[in-house]
């Protein structure tokens, strides 16, 4: 019965902007669903993205760049994390340059990106990379912070040395909290990626497919590629959620 209300929205918004599209009777400002669907229904046909490459070529190269991306800002995030989450100093050491960095918009790093690293995958992987670091960092932090003392207290008792400690009872019982930065921080990559490939260098990935097709006035093309980005979201996000609920199923009994 869950499931199926959560159906209902997405319905009533489809009904609505084709009700409104029919209204107005201009594809550029609202296409028709009968110009998306095909677009959709062809994902790997390249007729309908004026030669630029499908919908799936085009998705595949943006999973990829953000995997780069996520990939690199979860190897920084979560060491850094326990670390800060773990010595004072540490904390002490890298907390008011986080807390100064983390207000920047990540497209507010684009012109500094582009110098850096010129047009090319390494200024968008720059840009994913900074979009979510910070959410795996922030709840990496408080993950450490929020294991209980007296598991702490326990192993120590019991003479688990801090490597013992650190392994075997802090990053266990932080690993819940850790993997809910991860899936926040994909999902900042995943917007921060189809923003960057919309900027000046990026010949495909979705956010290209959009730029170019709105410059050539294929509004079908562009919403469909929206609905391509929000489906591969939200696959990925329930992804997230199964591995969660298999995983850290212990979560709930210890609250």
């Amino acid at each position: 019965m869950t499931r199926r209300l959560g159906l209902v929205l997405p319905l009533l918004l489809i009904i609505g902007w084709e009700a409104v599209a029919i209204i107005i009777n201009n594809p550029f400002y609202l296409p028709r669903l009968e110009s998306v669907i095909p677009v959709l229904l062809n994902p790997f046909s390249t007729a309908y993205t004026l030669g630029t490459g499908s919908l799936v070529d085009n998705s595949l190269v943006s999973i990829e760049r953000v995997a780069i991306g996520f990939g690199l800002a979860a190897a920084v995030a979560i060491p850094l994390g326990i670390g800060m989450g773990r010595s004072t100093r540490i904390n002490d050491f890298f907390d008011t340059t986080i807390e100064m960095l983390r207000p920047v918009p990540p497209l507010a790093w684009v012109p500094l990106a582009l110098a850096w690293f010129k047009l090319g995958i390494a200024s968008i992987v720059f840009i994913i990379f900074i979009g979510s670091v910070f959410p795996i960092l922030l709840n990496t932090i408080d993950g450490v912070r929020g294991v209980k003392k007296t598991w702490i207290e326990v192993g120590t008792t019991l003479g688990a040395s801090e490597r013992q400690v650190l392994s075997r009872i802090i990053v266990p019982g932080a690993a819940p909290t850790i993997w809910t930065g991860l899936r926040v921080g994909f999902g900042i990559a995943w917007m921060c990626v189809v923003a960057a490939e919309i900027l000046p260098g990026p010949t495909s990935g979705l956010g290209y497919l959009i730029m170019y097709a709105y410059n050539q006035g294929q509004m079908n093309v562009i919403v469909a590629g929206m609905i391509t980005i929000g489906v591969i979201g939200l696959a990925i996000d329930m992804l997230f959620k199964i591995v969660e609920s298999r995983l850290f199923s212990w979560r709930g009994l210890d609250r």
